[in-house]
């Protein structure tokens, strides 16, 4: 009688917004005996999850990336990333499980079950790498907006904030030329949370509703009018 092969699931978040709801994860995890991971913003990463069920001697990982919003990257990023770890395991002569990935993101239980069930296509070494001509040069943007994605600041409704400015930047025809927004980490004014700040301008905003997002891209962003009723006073610390 043969042994049965050794699966493990992953269930992996893709951007802040699942950064920020690992107990949902987790949940979607728990019917699987699945982990969770993050491809970004986010612990424990993907690498250090498939490093730790490699080791422990899994035959067979299932990578499922989960979007619950609209900021989300591609499924092809979590492709690229696990066939990245997947070459890097391979060519240091380490113990390798068969890794296969989703074909779509999933959003619940039951989606994600289609994908545990087979919906899926395996690593093979070939994949695209994690650089491309594409990304060798600094983007040409005018204003890099940096929306807080910290504890505060998420508790209070940056992803809504964050999700409403990039359908408006989309609305307005504005790609990452013209406005590259970039979700971070604290930006420290946790009060006046959600925080945002617009560079090169030195604009710092607080309680940013999706309402006043929008109009931060119409009147900033595409007028050159900042938002005062929403504007923070930023000192300068001098040299």
């Amino acid at each position: 009688m043969s042994t049965p092969v050794r699966t493990r699931v992953v269930v992996t978040g893709m951007s802040a917004r699942e950064a920020a709801a690992h107990g949902v994860l987790a949940r979607l995890a728990a019917p699987h005996d699945g982990v969770v991971a993050h491809l970004q913003q986010g612990s424990p990463t993907l690498a250090a999850v498939l490093d730790r069920l490699a080791d422990d001697g899994a035959e067979r990982v299932v990578v499922a990336g989960v979007s619950l919003g609209t900021l989300a990257p591609g499924v092809s990023w979590l492709r690229r990333v696990a066939a990245h770890w997947w070459r890097e395991r391979r060519d240091a002569g380490l113990p390798l499980p068969e890794v296969e990935v989703g074909l779509v993101l999933v959003a619940d239980a039951v989606e994600l079950a289609t994908v545990v069930e087979g919906l899926t296509k395996q690593v093979r070494g070939g994949e695209p790498g994690l650089t491309s001509a594409a990304w060798e040069e600094v983007p040409r943007h005018r204003h890099q907006v940096l929306v807080c994605r910290g504890p505060r600041c998420t508790a209070r409704g940056s992803d809504r904030t964050a999700e409403a400015l990039a359908l408006a930047l989309a609305e307005q025809g504005l790609g990452d030329d013209d406005v590259l927004l970039t979700q971070t980490g604290c930006l420290f004014p946790c009060n006046h949370a959600p925080v945002v700040a617009v560079q090169p301008d030195d604009a710092w905003y607080g309680q940013l509703t999706p309402d006043a997002a929008r109009r931060l891209a119409r009147e900033h962003l595409v007028a050159g009018r900042p938002l005062d009723d929403h504007r923070l006073t930023r000192l300068r610390r001098d040299p």
